[in-house]
């Protein structure tokens, strides 16, 4: 079965998540547990929620990956800003309860001059805080381009933050196309010597979602763009086969990718997911 979605908006609720959905072609989607850019997350309604459980069991929805904000920052150089992340992942932990069984993902942070190995400890530090025997809900480390001082660029990086978390069973990866091109790993020429190198340093079965983007840019700029499928240094060949490889078939593929101008008004974008969604199921641009 292969699983795709895209980033859908989460402003009114559960319910509404899995329509759009259904109208994209998904049967799995990723959505922001609280604003992107900011802290707030809005009140969680049981009945929405039952609502939306009756979608997704009727539309054959695979797991759901839902993301912290881009603000959640467990490594930061400041205080304050850790305190943030460490209150919104336990609230952000505890919401996901409501739909149990599903992922979590989230950018392990960047360090801000104090070194990769502080960085490393402080994001191990807040999982090994956090993480609960009874939580049903996986927790992803995404896979980042290494722009600026990103921790997470490398997957030694990644395996150094997993070894030192206690309930690591409660813990997988989110390998996002775009970041580890970026970042300097050849997945268009050599994807199954980078599956075999991940293999080797942290099992690939910890894979268990694949953020399908393409990339502005050349391997290994360390700058994360995305493209479009299709337009971009990766291209629609390489990320069909990984939507298609055999060992990842279950694996949910979630879409990153920009909008798009309205052909009939310059000024509004238009959403590409639905077109997307059918290529990389299809195998036609």
């Amino acid at each position: 079965m292969i699983y795709i979605g895209s980033h859908i908006s989460s402003s009114k609720g559960y319910a509404a998540m899995g329509r759009q959905a259904l109208k994209l072609g998904a049967d799995t989607f990723a959505f922001f547990t609280r604003n992107p850019r900011g802290g707030s997350a809005k009140e969680i309604r049981q009945e929405d929620v039952d609502k939306f459980l009756k979608i997704a069991k009727e539309g054959g929805f695979g797991k759901l990956v839902a993301h912290a904000p881009y603000t959640l920052n467990a490594c930061a150089s400041r205080e304050e800003v850790r305190t943030f992340a460490r209150e919104a992942f336990a609230d952000d932990l505890r919401r996901m309860e409501y739909i149990p069984g599903n992922y979590y993902n989230f950018h392990p942070g960047s360090h801000v001059g104090q070194g990769t190995e502080e960085g490393i400890r402080l994001i191990s530090e807040m999982l090994n805080e956090n993480l609960k025997k009874e939580q049903t809900t996986t927790v992803l480390l995404e896979t980042m381009a290494g722009k600026g001082t990103e921790v997470g660029r490398t997957f030694e990086e990644l395996q150094s933050i997993m070894e030192k978390v206690q309930l690591s069973d409660k813990l997988g990866v989110c390998l996002d196309t775009c970041h580890v091109w970026d970042a300097g790993y050849d997945i268009v020429h050599n994807f199954d010597s980078v599956i075999e190198e991940f293999d080797r340093i942290l099992g690939k079965d910890q894979i268990a979602v694949f953020h399908m983007n393409d990339s502005k840019n050349p391997c290994g700029a360390h700058k994360d763009r995305h493209a479009n499928i299709g337009q971009g240094e990766i291209g629609f060949d390489a990320l069909y086969d990984i939507v298609h490889h055999p060992d990842f078939a279950d694996v949910p593929k979630i879409l990153e990718t920009p909008y798009l101008p309205d052909p009939g008004n310059p000024k509004k974008t238009l959403p590409p997911y639905k077109e997307e969604i059918a290529m990389l199921r299809g195998g036609t641009i």
